[in-house]
């Protein structure tokens, strides 16, 4: 038999065994220096994912990019920042990050690095100069510069505060992945300056997710070996014998090797959801360990001999420990069809790490215990009382006691455990109902983490540190664009030949034909293009008739004037219409949004003579075109192409955000959805959203449902192995019931405690599955196994609840305190990981141990009809 000539292959060849796993360790290790790591929470989604083409699209076509915001908030003095002091510290300060490696610093937003636009000499002209030049030497100077950045609303809500108490400074970057280091040069500008009232802080969520990134990984070098050195000492509090628990951890740490060795040789890069693979495997691979240990642990002393103890553990718990790990290999490569590419990578490896876990138990658990000396056995194992026939009768100790007592109760109060478990079934299933699906990167930091106290302090003075980017471009394919086009060009053409075509109706007839003629050809896209081609031909057929010629001519520069028509975004009309939609968005969530929009309406009021009535939109074309030509007179004038795309058929808004959380920004999304459908734009248009908040939404969304869509699917799949393995559709129901209870309480503790259902929650439903099941597949198995014995359940659960239990029992403790120092995380995934890990392992536990003994007490007629002894029948259903 396969398992017995594994296991005394182990136990003979122990040396052998041991240096193949210390060589395939090393190998592994061996790949660790090629590791690459990638913080980009982005490349949770394929590179073809559309919003991520949409996305680099934006940023190349209006030339933006990730930005850092640097807050300065003073509220101590009377004028806030607006004071001589303060002004001069941002002032370096913002002269420092320009400097800064991997900044664009032409692109910096700051007091500094924008224009005052005033109006000129005289109406009709303007007048652009620097904001602040050069720091102000009197607190007139410093209280003036806060008037004039108010009288802008571009900046007014994003470059301060309306209280004037807050500046910011928005630092653009060249890639993500530098943001964690410019904002450590940035702290380091910041210790420059003089202490004073400022207080300042640095967020935005590139640098959050990259700051989570190198937090991750610091906080792996620490959590996990602390979570293994109370494992660890657990275990030695329960066997006392150092040479024997080592190698459960050995297991543990091994498993990791092999698992993260093979993923880093396939040339995947490690991501935030793979650094969690450690985390993960520990308490998987120590299960079955414990298992082991514990049941050597109590049956040593029958034995007094370690190579027949450890044969016949193994012996018993092999096909329980094979089924536990099949189950949990299950969960885990389920999320190979995932949606999320680094979740695919996380389950396959985890599932690896799984099979390498199982296939080390089988072979280095025996061949480890070969190295323990029967002298260092000696006063080794439980102190059991045992009847004739070997059976364990009691076991000295508090546990022992406290699962005895167990035992009776569950047989004495079966019928009370299982209504119990109803109601807390239809509890958790309000619960459920109540979850709220939501993520937001930058609250995977603590409440007190710098960068959690960042964000809450900054999205309090200003329009919102999120940003997301809402783009309009004209459907010029669409008919209806192109009607509504040649309408008003009927309209000037007509106009144009009153004034010029009087003395020449041939031409101006052929004009008219040729304009009807491109029209009903019905190419939108082609007819400015085609009409440019016709007038030029014109000309050259026309250039030695002077009479023709001159209508030619005026036609050239009528045509010149119009293609300011073509131009959607130069149109009063629809820029009015995107005014209006900036409006509704700051009551729909959106903190602040800027667009040309906004550009054109403060050019034109300080060409107008600066008076609030005129911050509005010209009512001409050619007065918009004027508004956008006297800004490309600043010193900024490439601030424009943020906004709008060079032929002005794309329009880009700016949209600040106070929350990053999905739902506010998918609620902004639907409530601008809605909007338009209400209020149809004046010309066909299409709009898309792009930039980080957007993006996290897509990945988040796509990573929760397609961990529901496994954890379903995970599900069905453990129940048919449950019954394959168990041959029998009534025990492969029974087993998954401790599985059931435990992702109904959870999940329903989830919804009542008001956590959102986020990654780390998302993450945890594979771990639910797989050890959920495990304690129920030890349970029943070896309730089977005893009943072939006693033909009476009521002495099989006697017997369950001595060394069958304790090694549960164990295995919940260990594991369940394992993990609790996580929770001093500053991470709050490794916190949720913690928590619910330990969560997970108590109440698949108790479920095991409380619900599955009750139940068995009702169903034994029909769970152990075929075991049943034809002599023995009366005695199986008596109690």
């Amino acid at each position: 038999m396969f398992k017995r000539a594994l296991i005394e292959f182990s136990v003979e060849h122990y040396k052998l065994v041991t240096v193949i796993t210390i060589v395939l360790a090393v190998l592994g290790l061996s790949q660790f220096p090629k590791m690459q790591i990638d913080t980009d929470p982005e490349n949770m989604l394929p590179e073809d994912e559309f919003v991520r083409v949409f996305d680099r699209d934006v940023k190349q076509e209006f030339l933006m990019h990730d930005m850092i915001v640097l807050g300065i908030v003073n509220e101590t003095h009377p004028e806030g920042v607006f004071n001589v002091e303060t002004l001069t510290k941002i002032h370096n300060i913002t002269e420092g990050i320009k400097d800064i490696e991997g900044v664009v610093g032409y692109d910096v937003m700051a007091l500094s690095t924008v224009d005052d636009i005033q109006q000129g000499e005289s109406e009709g002209a303007i007048r652009f100069q620097w904001m602040m030049q050069n720091p102000p030497v009197t607190e007139e100077e410093a209280q003036y510069i806060g008037e004039r950045v108010k009288a802008n609303p571009m900046l007014d809500g994003t470059l301060i505060s309306e209280n004037g108490k807050a500046v910011g400074i928005y630092v653009p970057i060249t890639t993500k992945t530098v943001s964690y280091q410019v904002s450590q040069k940035i702290g380091e500008l910041i210790k420059q300056e003089k202490t004073g009232d400022e207080h300042y802080y640095v967020t935005g969520l590139p640098v959050a997710q990259d700051t989570f990134g190198y937090e991750m990984f610091s906080q792996m070098m620490w959590s996990a070996p602390v979570a293994g050195l109370i494992i660890f000492l657990l275990m030695w509090l329960f066997f006392k014998n150092i040479k024997l628990i080592i190698a459960p951890m050995i297991v543990a740490v091994v498993s990791i090797i092999y698992s993260m060795g093979l993923l880093i040789a396939f040339g995947y890069t490690v991501h935030i959801m793979s650094s969690m693979i450690a985390i993960f495997l520990t308490p998987i691979a120590v299960v079955n360990s414990v298992h082991i240990i514990s049941t050597f642990f109590d049956e040593y002393q029958e034995y007094k001999d370690r190579k027949k103890t450890i044969l016949a553990v193994m012996d018993r718990l092999f096909y329980a420990m094979l089924y536990t790990s099949l189950t949990t290999f299950a969960g885990f490569v389920s999320l190979a069809v995932a949606p999320i590419p680094p979740t695919q990578v996380f389950g396959i490896f985890v599932g690896i790490g799984i099979a390498a876990a199982w296939l080390l138990t089988m072979t280095f658990i025996p061949a480890s215990v070969m190295f323990i000396s029967e002298d260092t056995l000696e006063n080794f194992g439980a102190k059991v009382q045992r009847a004739t026939d070997g059976h364990e009768i009691k076991e000295a100790g508090m546990l022992a006691n406290i699962l005895d007592n167990l035992g009776r109760f569950t047989h004495q109060r079966a019928g009370l455990i299982l209504v119990l478990t109803l109601i807390v079934a239809i509890i958790s299933a309000v619960g459920i109902f109540r979850i709220n699906i939501n993520d937001n990167p930058v609250k995977w930091f603590d409440e007190n983490h710098d960068i959690r106290v960042a964000d809450r302090v900054l999205n309090e003075h200003f329009g919102g540190t999120y940003m997301a980017h809402l783009v309009f471009e004209a459907d010029r394919k669409n008919q209806e664009f192109f009607d509504s086009y040649y309408q008003g060009l009927s309209g000037r053409l007509e106009l144009f030949i009153e004034d010029f075509g009087e003395y020449q109706p041939e031409l101006a007839d052929e004009l008219q034909t040729q304009v009807a003629k491109l029209y009903k050809a019905g190419q939108g896209d082609l007819f400015h293009e085609k009409m440019t081609a016709f007038i030029q031909d014109w000309e050259e057929q026309y250039a030695d008739d002077e009479a023709a010629s001159e209508f030619v001519e005026e036609l050239v520069y009528f045509w010149d004037d119009e293609q300011l028509y073509t131009e959607t975004f130069k149109q009063p009309a629809v820029l009015s219409y995107i005014a209006d939609l900036e409006d509704f968005m700051t009551t729909a969530g959106a903190g602040k949004s800027s667009s040309v929009a906004t550009i054109v309406k403060k050019v034109y009021q300080e060409l107008r003579g600066g008076t609030p009535e005129y911050f509005a939109i010209p009512e001409t074309p050619n007065a918009v075109g004027e508004s956008l030509i006297q800004y490309q007179n600043s010193h900024r004038p490439n601030d424009l192409w943020h906004f709008v795309n060079t032929d002005y058929s794309k329009i880009n808004i700016w949209v600040q955000l106070k929350s990053g959380d999905n739902q506010d920004m998918v609620h902004l999304e639907q409530q601008v959805d809605e909007y338009i459908r209400q209020n149809p734009p004046p010309v066909p248009m299409n709009h898309s959203w792009a930039g980080l908040t957007y993006i996290n939404v897509v990945w988040q969304n796509k990573m929760v449902r397609g961990m529901l869509d496994a954890l379903s699917s995970s599900y069905v799949v453990v129940l048919i192995m449950m019954v394959i393995l168990f041959r029998s559709v009534l025990w492969g129901i029974l087993s998954m019931i401790p599985l059931t209870v435990t992702i109904g309480f959870i999940y329903g503790f989830i919804g009542f405690i008001g956590k959102d259902y986020d990654m780390p929650v998302a993450i945890l439903s594979s771990l639910t599955l797989g050890l959920s099941v495990d304690f129920a597949i030890h349970f029943l198995e070896r309730s089977r196994e005893l009943y072939k014995e006693e033909q009476s359940w009521q002495r099989v659960a006697s017997r369950m609840f001595h060394e069958p239990a304790r090694a549960i029992a164990r295995n919940i403790i260990v594991i369940a305190l394992g993990f609790l120092p996580l929770l001093l995380s500053q991470l709050v995934p490794y916190q949720t990981v913690g928590f619910f890990l330990s969560a997970i392992m108590l109440v698949s536990g108790v479920g095991t141990l409380f619900i599955l003994p009750a139940a068995i007490k009702f169903l034994q007629k029909w769970l152990f009809k075929k075991y049943q002894q034809p002599e023995n029948t009366g005695s199986a259903t008596g109690n």
